[in-house]
């Protein structure tokens, strides 16, 4: 970070003056008898009504704004879906996921590489449990001295068996007894491998290395992302509007902003229930395929309606929050910036509409607030630089 705002520094305190001269400009306009204001925003209807001055216009030049990955998109008017944001989390579909299980009792130990989000292909080795290493000795060790016991036990009736020597009840008895050596001994517990039931990634670990088990115990759930299923939670009271959802949008937290709208994902709505949520609200279904979504995510998710409006919008990622007020970044020029207050409404999880504080036409800054936000605390207000007319 402190190497970026250097950069931003230099790039800053390099540029003289901003391309555009409004004296130049007005001179011109007035010579040729125009009545034009170039590159100047007002307030919008409902907000204050005094004119913007740029009192600190912020520098930065081309080649380092696309160095930094700033972007630019246009404040619009253009239709938004009535939205209702709801909270979510991202899971396996029921039928593609698993639960690696441990074959005996003993002490976990977990292979390399192993931990949530890790991927695996089904059998993959997950953990072993050695049950030799619990004081009071392996009981399957026990189980398996007895099978090879009954085993020998029976090759010996058998052979008198066939000799008439024994009686039936006699070898009846040893068929049993060898049944019954093998119903208690594991292969499986054995070896004390666990391995993942499916191919897919981990969402769970349940046993950490060093840890006792019993036999059974879960110690890693494995989720495939080849269907997921979105569980979203509605508030009870517009349960209602959830019939009329024509679309899904999703934020996924771990991608820096990027955002999924499930219809593109092969998305279709699961069911909803009336029950099953918690108090107050009602959960609704949707699966979907992604190989961008980590099961077992929790996500912000929007539920768009089939209702729209026409609405002036930026980028949600434009909006710059700065101890409870609202901002954006206005390119001016190739060279020139400026951060204009707003008062932002609601989102559809990609755009946010703006009730006050631009016209529409504006180039906001989508991407690379943060670079811009560096610039300005550079102190890059070039001398002799003002919009004031």
């Amino acid at each position: 970070m402190k190497h970026i705002y250097l950069l931003l520094t230099a790039a800053a305190l390099s540029v003289s003056a901003c391309s555009h001269d409004h004296a130049g400009h007005e001179g011109h306009d007035a010579e040729h008898g125009h009545d034009h204001h170039p590159a100047h925003f007002h307030q919008a209807e409902g907000a204050d009504e005094h004119e913007h001055h740029d009192d600190g216009v912020i520098t930065l030049k081309p080649e380092m704004a696309a160095r930094l990955g700033v972007e630019v998109d246009t404040a619009r008017i253009a239709p938004m879906a009535r939205v209702i944001k709801v909270s979510g989390i991202v899971e396996p579909a029921a039928d593609s996921r698993g639960t690696a299980s441990a074959p005996t009792a003993g002490i976990v130990t977990l292979a390399r590489g192993i931990e949530v989000g890790a991927e695996v292909r089904a059998g993959q080795l997950i953990a072993t449990v050695r049950a030799d290493a619990v004081s009071g000795g392996d009981a399957n060790r026990a189980a398996r001295a007895e099978l090879t016991a009954a085993r020998a036990e029976l090759e010996r009736v058998e052979a008198l068996w066939r000799d008439r020597l024994v009686t039936r009840a006699e070898y009846n008895a040893a068929v049993a007894a060898a049944e019954r050596a093998a119903a208690a001994y594991s292969g499986a517990a054995a070896s004390g491998r666990v391995t993942a039931p499916v191919s897919g990634v981990i969402t769970a670990i349940d046993a950490a290395s060093g840890r006792f088990v019993e036999t059974g115990a879960p110690i890693a759930s494995v989720g495939s992302a080849a269907t997921l299923t979105l569980r979203a939670d509605v508030p009870a009271g517009r349960y209602a509007e959830a019939g009329d959802i024509t679309d899904v949008r999703i934020s996924l937290p771990y991608a820096g902003g990027k955002t999924l709208l499930l219809s593109e994902a092969g998305g279709r709505r699961a069911g909803a229930s009336a029950s099953g949520g918690a108090a107050g609200y009602v959960p609704v279904a949707f699966t979907f395929s992604s190989p961008d979504v980590i099961p077992g995510t929790a996500v912000d998710t929007y539920l768009l309606g089939s209702g729209s409006a026409d609405v002036l919008s930026v980028p949600a990622s434009a909006i710059v929050e700065q101890q409870g007020d609202y901002y954006v970044y206005v390119r001016l020029d190739d060279d020139c910036y400026t951060k204009l207050p707003v008062t932002p409404g609601a989102t559809d999880g990609n755009r946010r509409a703006i009730l006050a504080g631009l016209h529409g036409g504006e180039a906001v800054v989508s991407r690379g607030t943060t670079a811009i936000t560096l610039a300005a605390a550079a102190g890059s207000v070039p001398a002799g630089h003002s919009h004031s007319h």
